[in-house]
């Protein structure tokens, strides 16, 4: 755990998130779903995590991440899917913290 909490507190730059959802699965299971976006508007991603607990201390962690850009000009030109983000990088109707 002290590696995980070196590495994202060592990361470069300056990065701002929100969790979206959070669902208790059991006893030992969350799940998270997450936007983590760059302050500078550089980048805006999400993750989903796992986390698995042994009483109140995780003892594990799973996580997926995904860049938030602009669909890829296949699905453009087949009109598949829908924007879920502004051009600030937030859902409609959100205005920036």
């Amino acid at each position: 755990m002290e590696e995980f909490i070196c590495a994202n507190c060592g990361y470069p730059g300056k990065w701002q998130g929100q969790v979206e959802r959070i669902e208790v699965v059991s006893d030992d299971l969350v799940i998270t779903a997450t936007r983590v976006w760059a302050v500078d508007g550089g980048s805006s991603h999400h993750a989903v995590s796992f986390f698995r607990f042994a009483g109140a201390k995780i003892v594990q962690l799973d996580e997926y991440w995904g860049e938030d850009g602009p669909p890829p000009q296949w699905r453009l030109e087949k009109q598949i899917g829908r924007r879920r983000w502004n051009k600030q990088g937030l859902p409609p109707g959100r205005q920036p913290l």
